[in-house]
């Protein structure tokens, strides 16, 4: 194997696939990436086991061939070299090493066969369709602040991708929980995804498909199965393996009796929230919300560190009423807000309160109450 590349589109590349690539694991060949050479491409792979990413770039390819090479040292060399610097990436079979020269800089590294390397995009996806990057990137954005942290609950460690009907249209919908808090998005189902499977897309494979989707405008095809789901980006592919679990029945939490709406500017009410909440303990950090007649009183007491309380004006109507909530989750929900003012319906102080974004039917989140 032996080929010329640019630095930057190696970087590129590489600042690509090593993120999944653990920098501790028992299996040599994991810390390793797959280079590729071949009809004027460079491919990349890199894998955890649970899920892997590709990518392609042109290169000048004088001699085909396939090696792994440490992974994270790789992106290091090629991460310090100078930017434009023509990169001569050759293999020497007889040593087992890879050579990188870059001007009078010169890299052997050790290597290990590329046919050990694990293939986990192997396999039929049954269900395709294209979505924007923008569409996908606010599916994940404006949820993945809910997925649990709980591994004993592995089946809430994810985003629950499915299809669901609203008014009679058919649409996809992401859904997220932690137990305290839900987050629930959907858009217009693209052609191509009806019938697919519903998915739980892990958590780790979430944070890598947002990093990936980031920098691109484009469209990005997604490929479904019961057991894996495929992102392609332009010139990256995302392969993972899906939670095997079952999501709960979500929409049973989803309250339906909430009589009580207090409409209040969403800026206004989360620079409260973030005041009062300064004196709240690290443990319990709930905030109460005393509602009143168009008043809201935000307080917080904190026996060790003491209290405070702020008043806002607002939209409310109905009986006055106390509740309790834990005050990051209400800045979390409130930061998903893309309107001017936020809508709160509420039941009673023990009841879980849905909150939306006035004007936009698409999101909903669901909070439950703290004792206060």
């Amino acid at each position: 194997m032996r080929l010329n590349i640019e630095r930057g589109e190696l970087l590129r590349a590489l600042g690509h696939v090593t993120s999944v690539v653990e920098r501790r694991t028992t299996i040599p060949i994991l810390s390793n990436v797959l280079l590729r050479a071949k009809d004027g491409e460079l491919s990349f792979k890199a894998t955890d086991l649970e899920r892997d990413v590709v990518e392609s770039v042109k290169a000048d390819v004088s001699s085909p061939g396939a090696v792994t090479v440490p992974a994270h040292i790789l992106h290091d060399i090629v991460r310090k070299l100078r930017d434009g610097a023509e990169v001569e990436i050759k293999l020497n079979g007889e040593k087992e090493r890879l050579t990188l020269t870059a001007g009078q800089a010169q890299f052997e590294l050790q290597t290990l066969a590329p046919d050990d390397f694990p293939d986990v995009s192997a396999g039929e996806l049954t269900h395709s369709f294209d979505i924007t990057a923008a569409d996908l990137k606010r599916l994940i954005e404006k949820t993945r602040f809910a997925i649990s942290t709980e591994e004993t609950r592995y089946y809430l460690n994810g985003i629950y991708l499915h299809t669901n009907k609203r008014d009679g249209v058919e649409m996809l919908r992401a859904v997220a929980t932690d137990g305290h808090r839900l987050a629930q998005v959907e858009l217009p189902l693209p052609n191509g995804a009806s019938g697919m499977p519903g998915v739980i897309v892990p958590r780790k494979t979430v944070h890598e498909l947002h990093r990936l989707i980031e920098s691109s405008g484009d469209s990005v095809r997604v490929g479904v199965s019961q057991s894996k789901i495929r992102f392609e980006i332009g010139t990256v592919t995302l392969t993972s393996k899906l939670i095997d679990g079952t999501f709960p029945d979500y929409e049973r939490v989803i309250p339906q009796g909430n009589d009580k709406v207090l409409t209040v500017s969403n800026a206004q009410f989360m620079s409260a929230v973030d005041r009062v909440s300064t004196i709240a303990s690290e443990r319990g950090r709930a905030v109460k919300l005393k509602i009143g007649s168009d008043k809201l009183v935000l307080s917080v007491n904190n026996p060790d560190g003491g209290s405070a309380t702020e008043e806002i004006d607002v939209d409310y109507t109905n009986k006055p009423l106390e509740i309790g909530f834990n005050a990051r989750y209400l800045l979390d929900i409130a930061g998903q807000l893309e309107g001017e003012e936020a809508s709160f319906m509420l039941a009673d102080p023990a009841s879980p309160t849905m909150v939306r974004d006035v004007g936009d039917e698409t999101a909903l989140y669901v909070l439950m109450p703290m004792r206060v």
